[in-house]
């Protein structure tokens, strides 16, 4: 598949006005972004970019804040090169390191996690994706079942495996993040993922006792009664991919329709991930 690369330059006032474009992107299609000292870079599939509907949403915008972007054509040949050149490994405390097959193991963290990235959101670099590793550190995996939902690379269902869940169902709707979370599986010695390609119709009737869901607040509030009808009474769901304002008190209103509890929630920048109770 390939793919285009925007890179953003921004000229903002505030941290969290780069992270409004991000969001609105994110929105759109766009599935993978790199931050930059002076902007950003954003991804997404030929097949799904529309530039009249980049220009009007990002129209409300532009009197903000100075942005501008240029396109790039990048052929899906060259994506692993991409990465290389840019992916540094990342830790999360002192328990997770998450690095590529190119970085130099370190035993010394409890868990490691390898990614190749490929062209799939989600290398942990990214606050949403952070945060919910940070999280899941705080909660109990041991003989769960557990539901992923926006998958990416499969780095938070690899994860919930090395915590010890009995399994993993994987789902991401894009066919490159399907392929890689099977070969991220394997790059892990992991065999209890089950990579899924398809968006909520995918879904299994079976119960979950954990559901991981960290896409963008729209496509949470569409799918989030069937997450609710999979979800075990007492089981635990983590949201992200939405900020606090005003997200986070829409994504409470809604899961309140399906019996789900609001817990509690970690920020970074402007970022949330928010943990609720069936």
């Amino acid at each position: 598949m390939n793919y285009y690369e925007l890179l953003f330059t921004t000229i903002t006032t505030e941290d969290y006005q780069q992270d409004l474009l991000i969001n609105a992107l994110g929105e759109i299609g766009f599935d993978t972004f790199e931050e930059l000292e002076l902007g950003f870079k954003a991804y997404i599939p030929v097949d799904d970019f529309d530039e009249a509907k980049l220009i009007e949403q990002l129209l409300p915008y532009r009197d903000l804040f100075t942005f501008s972007y240029e396109v790039t054509l990048i052929p899906q040949k060259n994506w692993n090169e991409v990465w290389e050149s840019n992916f540094e490994p990342i830790e999360i405390g002192n328990e997770i390191y998450v690095r590529a097959t190119f970085h130099p193991a370190k035993p010394e963290f409890p868990y490691e996690i390898v990614i190749d990235p490929k062209m799939a959101f989600g290398t942990g670099h990214h606050q949403t994706t952070s945060m919910m590793l940070a999280m899941m550190l705080e909660n109990d995996y041991k003989a769960k079942n557990v539901l992923d939902m926006g998958c990416g690379t499969g780095i938070l269902a690899i994860m919930a495996s090395k915590l010890g869940a009995a399994q993993v169902t994987a789902i991401d709707y894009d066919p490159v993040c399907y392929e890689s979370t099977i070969e991220n599986s394997a790059l892990n010695q992991i065999d209890n993922i089950i990579p899924l390609c398809g968006s909520k119709e995918v879904i299994p009737d079976e119960q979950c006792d954990t559901i991981l869901a960290n896409i963008n607040r729209n496509i949470l509030i569409d799918q989030m009664e069937r997450y609710a009808e999979v979800l075990k009474t007492d089981g635990e769901i983590y949201f992200s991919g939405f900020y606090e304002t005003p997200d986070l008190d829409i994504i409470t209103d809604e899961a309140r329709k399906y019996g789900l509890k609001y817990i509690a929630h970690k920020k970074d920048k402007e970022w949330v991930a928010a943990k609720f109770v069936k």
